[in-house]
């Protein structure tokens, strides 16, 4: 098969398409076909040689892919040979077929294309995960996500709004519409202060360290902060007498490491809760462009100005 394989650490340039070897399915996999998968920032990070691929994890990027069931491992249950599906990634989806563990596996929804889904798996697990498992968000509550254009951002503003909460999110001001457009109100966060502006229940951060202080003032009382994203650094200072006084929490994730058990868990909650609402189409997968997964270089461009809305993909 072909993968899009990392020659060194570096820019966009490093990504080669390449004839590499078959994946082999293990008793508990199945092979797919990759039809497409999506770009994700942490695909960025490991071009750049700052972001490995968990053990026995493929060296490809790809943290999701949607595509057809092919082969089946020896203990794999309740999935058929020529099924339709997607699935979340621990790497790998940059190729023309990929090994996924069954627990990792989710059925296409309704209304929804077999490519578009490949823009599901990561964004849809790692929101709920968060936002709901982690940070308990609640009808009548408010959630602010920062970086409300992206595609975790698109699919947070969504979600939250289904669930029946109040949603603000700060992006530049050129895609303020498109976030609105989703249910939003947005923050321009380059030319104001959102502490100032907003009292959130629940804040969905890609930042880190440098919106932390701010983000402890947003929070209202009993508030819950979760970090999952450090594109403003590592280190910062707390107030602890301001997270003392509020009883506040906060919280830091990451998703792909997780061990393939709490994988599968988080799988079956978004399978069970989430993909009912994209049915009922209160929620839809928000695609930017797409190019040829021979063309991921030029993608990676693309998301590392930040120019999208939604998720970028790559087809085979």
């Amino acid at each position: 098969m072909h993968a899009v394989v990392i020659s060194e650490p570096g820019g966009p340039e490093v990504l080669r398409w390449t004839e590499v070897d078959d994946p082999v399915a293990g008793p508990d996999e199945v092979l797919v076909d990759v039809v497409a998968s999506a770009v994700n920032r942490a695909d960025l990070l490991q071009r750049q040689g700052r972001y490995d691929p968990p053990p026995g994890a493929p060296p490809y990027p790809g943290l999701e892919c949607s595509g057809r069931i092919t082969a089946l491992g020896s203990s794999v249950t309740g999935w058929s040979v020529g099924d339709e599906v997607c699935a979340l990634l621990p790497g790998g989806g940059y190729a023309e077929r990929v090994a996924v563990h069954a627990g990792s596996l989710l059925p296409i929804p309704a209304g929804v294309s077999l490519e578009e889904a490949a823009a599901l798996p990561e964004v849809a697990c790692t929101v709920w995960s968060n936002v709901v498992d982690v940070a308990r968000l609640r009808a009548g509550e408010t959630l602010l996500v920062h970086g409300g254009a992206s595609g975790i951002g698109t699919f947070a503003i969504q979600y939250a709004t289904a669930l029946g909460a109040t949603v603000y999110a700060t992006a530049r001001a050129s895609k303020h519409e498109g976030i609105a457009a989703l249910g939003a109100t947005p923050i321009d966060y380059e030319n104001a202060d959102f502490a100032a502006e907003v009292r959130a229940d629940v804040i969905l951060d890609i930042m880190g360290a440098s919106y932390l202080a701010r983000n402890l003032k947003a929070l209202r009382t009993g508030g819950r902060l979760v970090i999952i994203g450090l594109q403003g650094g590592t280190k910062a200072e707390i107030n602890l007498g301001q997270l003392l006084a509020k009883r506040a929490t906060v919280a830091g994730t990451t998703l792909r490491a997780r061990p393939i058990e709490d994988k599968a868990r988080i799988v079956a909650g978004v399978r069970q809760q989430v993909w009912p609402l994209i049915e009922a189409g209160l929620i839809r997968p928000i695609v930017d462009r797409r190019f040829p997964m021979r063309d991921a270089a030029e993608a990676h461009r693309v998301v590392a100005d930040s120019g999208h809305i939604g998720k970028v993909l790559l087809t085979t």
